[in-house]
């Protein structure tokens, strides 16, 4: 079957004048709407508008061009039916073979600080995924099959496949761009819907933004298949990754695996929580991580010293870890990782010769992460029957609203340290102690169940370490309940710390510090991650 008419309706016209030309001179009738069909006329191309086709002019001020049984008859007739075939035949409708269309941008409109209602409304698009749907659904069976397209990318294969044998797109690749449909319209909608369900009852004054709730009553997530993993967290449970075609630069998802074995999902899982944290600091970090949690974190001036100071905070955990850098990665820094074993190693960049030195490493996984500072709209955790939606933990609390509660007061350099733990520790779960010191973490308490047990366990990994923890500045990523933790981190030899308040005993644990000569910060805010 070859593509005998085509028609073109877009809203996103990049491309569409070339391949319009290039239709034409393959002999391919052309059909056009409005803006389209001006375009394409001016270009010189040969094109008959929609409404001198279908006899029917475009009314309400063009929110009906298109839904007319001349477009959907052509579009959704079997080819392989005579009686479909004999009924747009009687009637005078010609088949549509080919549908190029892309929509109104709704989700662009809605983003427009102060967005009135109205041109939310007059963006949502009728005709453009009345079309697509029906040309997708027609696109395959015995003889043939509607080819229907809404990206731009597609207009070169589309016509290769027109110069192939079959002079036309065959099955596969048709079934692929409606699938592609069905994905875009879905996506779309529900972007639709999540705006209106987010709007509040009051109607909005005329020309003016509406008000919204917090949340949409109804919340669409759409997400693509980039691979199939191996398996899950465990070799019984089947896994895929999945991307959010939304991703902007500097998130995990836009990473480039140069070299290595494929990745696994509790790769992936502690490659997310390592680049998170890397990437967050302004100067040259190195984060080690461990089952989704940092064992080691340094700044410095360099990567290979930043990795040489992350490493000494707990080698034993950083044994088949993850590690991630801030920065490109230079020969040095290479020599030095590939010293011990490590599952991935994730930058924005390698220089030449330390690709050529990893590359000695074929089981490592190396991958090219750009930088950027987007991130994810909200943070989604799956539960029985449901999920829990939350917008990230991205909030930095200004340090001119940090409150010194203590006689004693953190000097600059304390400061420093402080901040350092404060930040480390939003990365570590729950219930999360940091102890650090000049630009490094020293030992680091994750997970457990009890402050005072995180507080004993980053003494214990310190020790283990042989790191002292004399003058050290902690955090704590919530309060203290009671002063028991605050006499662990004191006993350890820290000088100060770091940490929410907000217990019901503060003035207990602050009475504490004072007594054991420690500096005491409160931040206001607490970083919880389960």
């Amino acid at each position: 079957m070859t593509i005998k008419t085509a028609l073109l309706s877009v809203s996103n016209k990049t491309g569409i004048v070339d391949f319009a030309k290039a239709l034409a001179a393959r002999g391919v009738h052309l059909l056009s709407t409005g803006g389209t069909a001006h375009l394409l006329a001016e270009a010189g191309v040969n094109v008959t508008e929609v409404a001198a086709y279908t006899g029917s002019p475009e009314i309400l001020d063009g929110r009906v061009k298109t839904l007319h049984p001349k477009i959907h008859g052509g579009l959704l007739a079997r080819r392989d039916s005579q009686t479909h075939m004999k009924t747009i035949g009687d009637l005078g409708i010609a088949p549509i073979d080919l549908l190029v269309v892309n929509l109104y941008p709704f989700r662009e409109t809605i983003a427009k600080p102060g967005c009135p209602l109205a041109d939310a409304v007059e963006n949502i698009d009728i005709g453009g995924p009345a079309m697509l749907r029906s040309a997708a659904k027609n696109f395959g069976y015995a003889h043939g099959g509607v080819t229907a397209v809404i990206d731009p990318d597609d207009y070169a294969r589309v016509l290769a496949a027109m110069d192939g044998p079959d002079n036309a797109p065959g099955y596969g690749l048709r079934l692929e761009l409606a699938s592609k449909v069905y994905a875009h319209t879905a996506a779309y909608d529900g972007a639709i819907a999540a705006y209106l369900t987010s709007l509040a009852d009051a109607e909005p004054e005329p020309d003016q933004p509406p008000r919204r709730n917090t949340w949409p009553r109804v919340l669409t997530v759409q997400m693509h298949e980039r691979q199939t993993l191996r398996y899950g967290e465990n070799p019984h449970q089947n896994a895929a990754f999945y991307e959010d075609r939304s991703t902007h630069a500097g998130l995990l998802a836009g990473f480039e695996q140069i070299q290595g074995k494929e990745l696994s999902y509790n790769n992936i899982a502690d490659a997310d929580a390592a680049w998170e944290c890397a990437r967050s600091f302004d100067t040259c970090a190195c984060v080690i991580v461990k089952h989704a949690n940092p064992c080691g974190v340094a700044l410095a001036e360099s990567t290979e010293h930043a990795y040489h100071h992350a490493l000494k905070t707990d080698p034993v955990s950083a044994f088949g870890g993850i590690i991630a850098f801030n920065r490109t990665v230079d020969a040095a820094t290479a020599q030095s990782v590939t010293k011990q074993f490590l599952e991935v190693l994730l930058a924005p960049g390698y220089t030449p010769e330390a690709l050529r030195l990893l590359a000695a490493k074929k089981n490592v996984r190396v991958l090219r992460v750009p930088q950027g500072h987007s991130h994810n709209d909200f943070d989604i955790k799956r539960v029985g029957g449901g999920w829990l939606v939350q917008t990230p933990d991205d909030r930095r609390v200004p340090e001119d609203t940090f409150r010194v509660v203590t006689r004693k007061i953190p000097s600059d350099a304390q400061m420093g340290d402080l901040r350092l733990a404060w930040w480390v520790a939003k990365y570590v779960k729950s219930n999360a102690i940091v102890f650090a010191h000049e630009g490094a973490t020293l030992g680091i308490g994750a997970g457990q169940m009890s402050r005072v047990d995180s507080a004993r366990i980053a003494s214990i990994k310190a020790a283990n370490a042989g790191l002292s923890l004399t003058g050290s500045a902690v955090a704590s990523d919530a309060f203290f309940p009671f002063r028991d933790g605050l006499d662990v981190i004191a006993d350890a030899g820290a000088s100060c710390v770091i940490q929410p308040g907000g217990s019901v005993r503060d003035e207990e644990v602050i009475a504490a510090a004072n007594e054991r000569g420690v500096a005491m910060v409160l931040t206001g805010a607490r970083h919880f991650r389960h």
